[in-house]
């Protein structure tokens, strides 16, 4: 059943956060319905502008419309990630997604409240949820590429007039985290300071974390151990999930794990059978690994064992 994010910000607030994750393909979506059901969580896909392009938006969007037909328990929201104006207006008048984000933290304050306003108008008219974003996260994560030098954490102040001047249903704040795979330099935590002062100023506002994966270091070492090349990567303590979900986060985007455990399990299949060439068997292997790996993450999130009493709340 899809839902909008703010049904679902509604039950989590204080609680719990919603795992928001990212897909491009059958095998992730497969993955991340099972894992839910298995967890019996709510969850919130995650579409990108890559994604979309990679084969067809409409493609994506049947595997979805599919795979809920085959969970028919699931409860979800469908969620554009990091769009821009044009896409966010697509996305609203498609009658697929229920939730979109504008992302137009790289303009001046006054530009971002102005492009803000536009697609929330256009959003709420239609009972589509809105997430925006202040304060711009660092890293490198498909069309988006910010250096150390211009990332910076959300104003508090700023975040409360924001929200006044454009009646966005959830704000995502930069609070330290970053895009991709290499987050932080040596032992890093989450701005807990600025979420407070925030919550303070936005008493039962739902708030977003984007960048959340942990970049599991076992996922890392069995990439490398296959043949990868990745170093030097470090990613948010998932123990510091929950905590900040009572603190008003009620959405934490993770899309970098799900890469790597694909790549994990595709690297160590065709390398353990190197004359293989069925993509399938490794395929199957992804999404009983993907559920388990979403599976781990809802109970972390506090999201796990949630779904009856949402589906009272919904009156389903």
């Amino acid at each position: 059943m899809i839902v909008t994010t703010g049904q679902l910000f509604k039950h989590a607030y204080g609680k719990y956060a919603v795992g928001a994750y990212n897909i491009n393909n059958a095998e992730q979506a497969m993955g991340l319905f099972k894992g839910c059901i298995t967890s019996q969580a709510p969850f919130i896909i995650q579409i990108s502008k890559g994604a979309r392009k990679y084969t067809d938006k409409r493609v994506l969007e049947a595997i979805i419309r599919a795979a809920g037909e085959i969970f028919p328990d699931a409860i979800f929201a469908v969620h554009l990630d990091h769009g821009d104006e044009q896409t966010c207006y697509e996305c609203i008048d498609s009658g697929f997604f229920s939730s979109v984000m504008i992302d137009a933290s790289h303009e001046s304050f006054d530009q971002n409240v102005a492009i803000t306003k536009r697609v929330v108008d256009k959003a709420h008219a239609k009972g589509i949820s809105v997430e925006a974003e202040l304060g711009m996260l660092g890293g490198v994560e498909e069309d988006i590429k910010v250096d150390e030098g211009h990332a910076m954490l959300t104003n508090p102040e700023e975040a409360k007039d924001f929200v006044a001047q454009t009646g966005c249903d959830s704000l995502a704040c930069a609070i330290g985290t970053s895009h991709g795979a290499f987050k932080f330099k040596g032992k890093q935590s989450l701005h807990f300071d600025v979420l407070q002062k925030i919550k303070a100023l936005l008493p039962g506002f739902p708030l977003v974390m984007h960048g959340s994966s942990s970049v599991p270091q076992d996922e890392v070492a069995r990439i490398n151990a296959a043949g990868g090349k990745i170093a030097g990567s470090m990613g948010v303590d998932p123990n510091e999930y929950l905590p900040a979900a009572q603190l008003g986060v009620t959405k934490v985007n993770i899309d970098t794990d799900g890469r790597l455990v694909w790549t994990r399990v595709h690297r160590e299949y065709f390398r353990d059978n190197p004359g293989d060439f069925d993509f399938r068997p490794a395929g199957k292997i992804f999404i009983e690994e993907y559920a388990k790996f979403i599976a781990s993450r809802n109970v972390l999130l506090g999201s796990a064992n949630q779904l009856a009493d949402l589906r009272k709340s919904l009156g389903k």
